[in-house]
Formats: C-alpha cells, structure tokens, sequence
C-alpha cells in the first residue's frame, strides 16, 4: 500500500509561457479509453507513468492532454520530434502534398524522390551519396546489414553491447539490452564486444569523452593520451581475435548510445575501431537515427564528431519529424550489390515521405536548429552538472547537444544504479511538474533528456528546477 506522503519542498519552478491555445478534447473518455486499450491494443506496447497519459494535441516543443494540461515534451516521442510538434511548415508542405499525390510507389518517377535524395545527399561527404529509403530504423538497420554482408561476401557483424539497433529478427542480433531479447533464435552472425563506456565501465577518466561534462573519475593521462581508449581498444581487439572469423561482414556503433542512456566512448575510439574493422574486410556502419541531422549540435551528423566516414549511415525517428520514415545511404558501389537481384520496398520513399523529409531538412536549417542544439544543450549539461555535484545520487550527467543522459546511482563510490521504484517516484514527479522525460540504460537508471530541438534557455531553466525540486523531495522521503 502506498503511503500518503506530503512533501514539504514546494516548486517555485514557473512553466514558460505558450500562447497556442488547443482544440478542445471531443473523444472517449479517459477511463474508456484504458478499457480499450486493455481490450483492442498489444500488450507488449507498454506505456510510461503509473496513470499514462492522454495527450491530445502538440505544438513545437509543447504537448496537451485531454483536459488541456500542457507539458514541456523533453523526450520527442524517443527522439523523433526533430524540429517540433506540428511545426507549422513541415505540416503546411505535407498538407499541400496530400492533395496533390500520396503514393505512387518506386515504379515511376515522382518529383520529391528525385529532389529530397539529391538535398539529403548534399548533407554527406564523398563517397556517402546513395540513398535507400525505408520507413523504420529497424528496417534501415536490417537492410544496412544486408546490404554489407552481401558487398563483403562475409557473413559477421559487431556491435556494442548496451546498443539498440532494433526489434526485428535480423536486428535484434545486434540489439543487445537484454529486456528486448525474446527466447527464439536471432541474430546468427551477431557478436557483441565491450562497450567503451568511461563511467561505468572497467576504465575511464575525467577526460574521455567530447562533452562539456566529464566524469568524476580521476585520471592521469598526459596530453593526446587516453588510457582507457587503449584499454578498451584491446578490448575489441580481442573480440576480433577469438568471436568472429579473419575475414566480417562490418561494425555498427551509434555516435552517441541512445537506448542506453545517451553512452559516450572514448573521443578516438571509433576512428581507431574503424580502421581495425576495415583491416579484417568489413565495412563501418554508423546508426545515426537518434544522434543524427544536427542533434549533437556541433555538427550534423554525429559520426562528423568522431572524425569518421562510415560506409553506411542509417537514419530514422527525427528525418521525418514523427512521419515514418528512415533511409540508408551509402556509396554506389556497396549500393549496387543489392541490384544484383531484386530487392523492393513499396513505401519507402513515398511521394508524402520525401516531401515531409524536405521540408524538415528546411526547418533544421531556417530555424537554426543545430546552432540551438548546440548553445541550448551545452547551457542545459553544465546546468546538469550543478545538480550532479549536489547530489550524491546523480552520478553521471553526459552527453552533446540535445543528446542528454543524466545517470542515478546510490551513491557515487559504488555507482550502483538507483532502485527503480526510487527512479520512478523521481520521473513521476517530473511529469507531475510539467516536464516529460524519458529513460533508459540496462538498469533503466538513466534519465533521457532528447526534446525537440527547438527548445529554448527558459525552458531550460525550468527544467532544472524541476529536476532540483524532485531531487529534494527524493532526499526528503530517504530521510
């Protein structure tokens, strides 16, 4: 039985103004909509907080529940709100689009396939210049691992562990967070190897990471050396030398872990992973459907960070700003070995796709959204990191533009994720607040912080106090 409890800590904290005014609320009511969705609807389509929510309209960064409540959205719908709910261009070109062709599929020419492959496309460096689209991040990553075993003729491919790379079969051989394996075989060919993690893992300093936020951790590394770069290089070098053949098929890493709590690795691991695959025939795939179109702030995509070109990119969630689409882009000559038979998406690159996907590739760039993912993010992480120093249960705070993962532990000595239900009350708090965010990590011990990027410092400013106000609570119910 839960008891009642009464916290003492009051929110000064003030919600920045809106002045978009919902529709009105005109379906089912809450409780028959529970009923139904216990009824009608899978029940492996979990839902976050304890009394889920029923939200009914957005506005950029802003979502409105059925009785008209209002919520500063800091998880995007899993980092796919790229520019903003409703964002009124994006829904103006789809609307126009609507009237005039939905789908036609990749039989004929259409206009917008033609143009959003040559925008998307100008976005990467040579040889990256052939685009395939789908229209799901599992289904970009399947193909992607098609695509490179049938240009390598090997069969092996490596990933992370603590990587999400997807739920279908294929993929969840590489998908390696242990709720989302099912006991049915999947993933032959799949090995994982040690995750570079410099909070949590064997090795790390304070600093590793491209972030304005390093660990806690002490290190004595000098100038241009990283010693737990080189352990976890020999780390991976191990993996290569006894869990796949002399010859694989690729590696697929995320720049920054999305899933797992926005993990960073070693500023020069990946260029040094890179080569090493590249040694053994493979091919580098870099997932960019969390970190990718200007997230990180700095640069656009986010193996830009790393100082990489990957063979394949995959895109997902923020290319279509909550459309679904996704797209795999290449160069022409990993491309044509899947034209040697034929292989065929009905959807993908729908007449409505490639014009969602332009006209939000034009609002990243008007509305200066990388530049703001940057200045905001950078803001919202030191900001983070003042709570990390004054709470001994916030253990990590990380990340790079709008990619954010704040870390709960117990403490900071034994970094041991913070029980859940202690993590939930916290979260429940938040939402109870104003402010959604997500969660994530093995453990789900780590907070999720990816909102759509056109968030601003207020609203920044608000969050953190929320945060800090729930943290105390927290404190106070400990005590």
């Amino acid at each position: 039985r839960q008891q009642k409890w009464k916290s003492s800590v009051s929110t000064e904290a003030k919600m920045p103004p809106c002045d978009f005014v919902p529709e009105q609320y005109k379906s089912y009511p809450y409780e028959h909509m529970q009923k139904i969705r216990e009824r009608n609807i899978a029940p492996s389509l979990r839902m976050y907080y304890k009394k889920p929510l029923l939200l009914h309209q957005g506005h950029m960064q802003w979502l409105f529940d059925y009785e008209g409540q209002r919520y500063l959205d800091l998880f995007a719908g899993i980092v796919t709100v790229s520019v903003g709910h409703c964002h009124p261009k994006v829904t103006m070109a789809t609307q126009k689009q609507l009237a005039r062709l939905w789908h036609t599929t990749n039989i004929y020419m259409h206009p917008s396939i033609q143009e959003y492959a040559e925008k998307l496309t100008s976005l990467f460096p040579d040889p990256l210049k052939v685009v395939y689209l789908t229209n799901s991040g599992s289904e970009a990553n399947d193909l992607a691992m098609f695509m490179a075993r049938l240009y390598t003729r090997n069969f092996d491919i490596i990933s992370f562990r603590g990587s999400y790379h997807g739920g279908s079969p294929y993929t969840l051989g590489l998908t390696s967070i242990g709720p989302y394996k099912h006991g049915v075989a999947n993933g032959f060919g799949c090995s994982t190897t040690m995750l570079p993690d410099v909070f949590r893992g064997p090795w790390g300093g304070s600093h590793c990471r491209d972030s304005p936020v390093q660990t806690v951790r002490k290190c004595s590394c000098s100038e241009g050396v990283c010693h737990a770069n080189n352990q976890y290089i020999e780390q991976f070098k191990d993996t290569l030398n006894t869990s796949v053949p002399k010859t694989i098929a690729g590696f697929i890493a995320e720049p920054i872990q999305g899933v797992n709590g926005a993990v960073q690795y070693p500023r020069s691991f990946l260029k040094e992973a890179y080569q090493l695959v590249r040694e053994r025939g493979g091919v580098c795939i870099s997932d960019e459907v969390q970190a990718g179109f200007g997230r990180t702030g700095s640069h656009f995509w986010g193996f830009q960070t790393h100082d990489v070109v990957p063979d394949i990119v995959t895109l997902a969630k923020g290319i279509g700003n909550g459309f679904p689409m996704a797209a795999v882009v290449t160069t022409k000559e990993i491309a044509s070995s899947l034209a040697r038979n034929l292989h065929f998406n009905t959807f993908g690159g729908s007449p409505l796709a490639c014009v969602v996907g332009a006209a939000v590739l034009d609002a990243i760039e008007e509305d200066g959204l990388q530049k703001n993912s940057e200045d905001v993010g950078t803001y919202m992480l030191l900001e983070l990191a003042k709570l990390r120093d004054k709470f001994e249960i916030v253990g990590d705070v990380r990340g790079k533009g709008l990619m954010i993962g704040v870390e709960m532990v117990t403490d900071k000595d034994s970094c041991h994720p913070l029980p859940d239900e202690e993590i939930s009350q916290i979260w429940e708090d938040c939402k109870d607040m104003g402010v959604l965010i997500g969660r994530g990590g093995l453990y789900g011990q780590t907070f999720r912080i990816k909102p759509p990027m056109c968030i601003t410092k207020k609203d920044v400013d608000f969050t953190v106090e929320v945060f800090h106000t729930a943290l105390q609570r927290h404190m106070e119910r400990a005590a």
